[in-house]
């Protein structure tokens, strides 16, 4: 298949997102995860723009070995001259020139005539040469620019040594059909086009970023611009995961694919996201929060018994561990009875009803239902748990200038009653120990809450603890005016509803989805 380049701007264009500034070692650490994601090209920023871009840049272009670094210049000799400074460390160094070319941009912003734009792009294009083996042209505003002179400037851009022109819709404001028009047409008119790469850089302001991108790569692009997540200049850049995915999910569509290393995606995503403080909304494409999530029951059915169904996407492909099927209104009975398997609870046919309708009467209420939620309900209203062991006395001694330390006394079914002591370094963890002692069960505590059930100072408080035991976990509950002898009941409340699972175990018949 013909490998598309791909160009990362996160650094440069990405950090114009307005509320963006990296600093130096952040500029570093996203390169490196940009090296690990195997980007063919690094735009590390602007050097001319000020001394710390340039000291970033350098930075840069150290610290990463296989991928070039690319610093963006003005068609300006000084400018040049601040990017060979930047470059000078890299490995592969590429010069990144550009100058607009549209008919607003030569009216209103370089007040230039066309012969003006021609000259001043191949003298700086000529004077970088000099010093840079690889040089990118970029025709500026080129989605606005008339045809025909595009392809004067993209001629003039081979002749003076250029090894890549990009073609910017820079306000995100061509079709599809109008921005691969422009690729198909350089292709059939340029001469030398042959001998050098074009690439593609879209902006999103009409939404249009990933489609003309793809559109540009079915009419012979053979590089993409964007950034990660598809942050940037206004409404931002073509983001690079959705280019690759749908390079990768559709190849039989455009025989075409990057050299990505796919599974590097989500970390990356979620790197940029925290450097940059800029939240990936969760309905974003290939790396929302979203984008393996399904509510609705007919989705969630379907998922069950086949991913694909709703899945045209492995989460595996870019790093994600499972897909989530999330409890709420929308939730059917085939992914309730596969969340409660999942939380270890082997129910009758009966109970699993009565269950999804208290559960449809509690997603009215909440949005998401948690897995404590769904615990409290089963565990309250459906399983009556037989008592194993039963809590008789505790004692608690404890001073702040001295080691908690707790004694207990169980009634246990097998054993009679069983006293223990034991320290530690809190009231409650002195408790816990004691208990695990007298019982001889290993558990891991994986959540301990207090609430206060009535008010005043004689209150009676409850304690929720969650403990896990392997692949079982249960929540326990114990309501007392004492908090210290609340949460030792409920500790031994959920040791009971434990046992009571590993005498009846449940099998996952799930493969690959969490339920949340």
């Amino acid at each position: 298949m013909r490998k598309i380049y791909i160009f990362d701007t996160t650094l440069r264009d990405g950090e114009q997102s307005p509320g963006v500034n990296l600093n130096m070692q952040e500029k570093v650490e996203i390169a490196l995860q940009l090296e690990k994601l195997a980007v063919d090209r690094i735009e590390a920023g602007f050097p001319a723009a000020s001394p710390g871009d340039l000291a970033g840049v350098n930075a840069v272009a150290r610290a990463v070995k296989n991928a070039t670094i690319v610093g963006l210049s003005r068609s300006r000799e000084q400018d040049i001259d601040a990017a060979r400074e930047a470059l000078k460390d890299a490995q592969d160094p590429c010069l990144h020139l550009f100058l607009a070319t549209s008919p607003i941009h030569r009216k209103h912003k370089l007040r230039m005539e066309k012969h003006q734009v021609l000259e001043t792009a191949e003298a700086a294009i000529r004077y970088a040469k000099k010093y840079f083996d690889k040089i990118e042209f970029s025709p500026e505003d080129a989605g606005r620019t008339e045809l025909d002179f595009l392809c004067e400037v993209t001629e003039m851009a081979i002749r003076a040594g250029a090894t890549v022109v990009n073609i910017p819709d820079t306000v995100g404001y061509m079709t599809p059909s109008e921005f691969g028009n422009i690729f198909k047409t350089l292709k059939e008119n340029v001469k030398g086009i042959e001998r050098i790469q074009l690439s593609a850089h879209c902006h999103d302001d009409l939404g249009m970023a990933t489609a003309n991108a793809l559109a540009a790569i079915l009419n012979g692009a053979d590089q993409i611009e964007g950034t990660i997540n598809g942050i940037g200049e206004r409404a931002g850049n073509t983001a690079l995961e959705e280019v690759a995915l749908a390079l990768e999910t559709r190849a039989d569509f455009f025989q075409a694919k990057t050299s990505l290393k796919l599974s590097e995606i989500a970390r990356t995503s979620r790197l940029v996201s925290k450097l940059t403080g800029m939240v990936v909304p969760g309905n974003k494409a290939i790396v929302g929060a979203n984008a393996f999530a399904h509510e609705s029951g007919i989705h969630q059915d379907g998922v069950l018994k086949e991913k694909t169904t709703y899945e045209i996407i492995s989460p595996e492909t870019i790093g994600l561990k499972e897909s989530k099927l999330v409890l709420g209104k929308h939730s059917g009975r085939h992914a309730f009875r596969e969340k409660l398997v999942d939380l270890g609870y082997e129910l009758s046919e009966e109970q699993v009803n009565l269950a999804f309708a208290k559960f449809k009467d509690l997603a009215d209420k909440k949005k998401n239902v948690s897995d404590e939620d769904i615990r409290a309900m089963i565990e309250e209203k459906l399983v009556e748990t037989p008592e194993v062991f039963a809590l008789e006395t505790i004692h608690v001694s404890y001073g702040n200038r001295s080691v908690p330390n707790a004694a207990v006394r169980i009634r246990t079914n097998d054993r009679g009653t069983v006293e223990e002591k034991a320290e530690g370094n809190g009231s409650i963890d002195a408790i816990y120990k004691a208990i695990d002692q007298a019982t001889k069960e290993e558990v891991e505590l994986e959540d301990y809450s207090i609430k206060s059930v009535t008010q005043g100072k004689d209150a009676l408080g409850e304690v929720h603890v969650v403990l896990r035991q392997g692949d079982y976990s249960a929540q326990g509950r114990g309501v007392s005016t004492d908090i210290l002898e609340a949460s030792a009941r409920a500790y031994v409340d959920a040791l009971n509803r434990l046992i009571e699972k590993r005498k009846s175990p449940a099998r996952s018949k799930r493969d690959n989805v969490t339920l949340i």
